[in-house]
């Protein structure tokens, strides 16, 4: 399904038209992938639009930042603004986030002294998810090792292998990509974490296979432990992918979607009890029916 983009992009402390936000062709992130990004979602509620968690969605856009040694040119306070004028600016009452930093023009090499720092902040219409359970493929790629790039930074010049891993997905016939870590493990997917079912209590990776601090996964272990469901991160084998009671994954565009299949591996329980009660849970969370976890949402008024 197409993207509706939004009309208008805050560019460096300023709405302007879609079609004027523009870089340079020799802008140092181009280059060498010296950005972070950041996504999230506004859901409509009863009090209408609201953006998930944005406050901790911002706190980790600036941990990234500072682990790639960026220094974001606005305080907290001015994006957190910046963020809800650009969903008010394009009408959304629904819609996905995205906020990069990145180096820009300056000079060219690997050393960016010269080169300023941007920050753009874009929104979309996000496609409605499928009902349906995605199925998986084991990607040949592996998950970038923490040794080698900061892999708790949403790094933009570390997508790559995501990006790989996601096109043979596709051009195999399958919805996602499972990425193994340096060691063979499950690190995730290439857009999305995972939760394995197994014995009624949820299991994921832990961050030491490369995956990021991710919010919404932060979010499905909390509602979780208040549901009563155990959460453990530990090492998952690929084998047992295809031994799970259930599999689900989660993440700031889709939110929670159940596994079908893994490598053509039917999953036994499909879109089981555990994978409905969460993605119940998650989904009464963000659009405003469960009074508990309003302050995880930022009203557009």
């Amino acid at each position: 399904m197409k993207q509706v983009e939004g009309a208008r992009i805050w560019m460096d402390g300023a709405l302007v038209p879609g079609h004027e936000a523009r870089i340079h062709v020799l802008t140092h992130a181009l280059h060498y992938g010296t950005a972070v990004l950041e996504d999230t979602n506004a859901y409509l509620t009863p009090d209408g639009p609201a953006i998930f968690r944005l406050d901790a969605h911002l706190e980790r856009l600036y941990r990234s930042a500072r682990m790639l040694g960026l220094r974001i040119p606005y305080d907290f306070d001015e994006l957190h603004e910046a963020t809800v004028m650009t969903v008010v600016a394009n009408g959304h009452s629904s819609c996905h986030i995205r906020h990069l930093v990145y180096r820009g023009h300056g000079g060219m090499g690997l050393l960016a002294r010269d080169c300023p720092v941007s920050v753009t902040i874009a929104t979309w219409e996000w496609p409605e998810r499928t009902a349906d359970g995605v199925r998986l493929m084991t990607s040949p790629w592996r998950r970038n090792d923490p040794a080698a790039v900061p892999t708790l930074a949403r790094a933009s010049g570390a997508q790559l292998t995501a990006a790989l891993a996601r096109a043979e997905a596709a051009e195999a016939g399958f919805d996602e990509a499972v990425l193994l870590d340096a060691g063979g493990n499950v690190a995730g997917c290439t857009g999305a974490d995972l939760f394995l079912v197994a014995d009624g209590a949820l299991v994921t990776p832990p961050h030491t296979a490369g995956g990021h601090a991710d919010v919404v996964r932060d979010t499905v272990e909390r509602l979780a432990t208040d549901l009563g469901i155990p959460v453990r991160r530990r090492d998952i084998m690929r084998a047992e992918l295809y031994a799970a009671d259930e599999l689900f994954l989660c993440d700031a565009a889709a939110g929670i979607v159940w596994v079908a299949s893994v490598d053509n591996r039917e999953v036994a329980g499909g879109e089981g009890p555990v994978t409905k009660t969460v993605k119940h849970a998650f989904d009464d969370v963000v659009h405003g029916r469960d009074a508990r976890y309003s302050d995880w949402l930022t009203l557009i008024l």
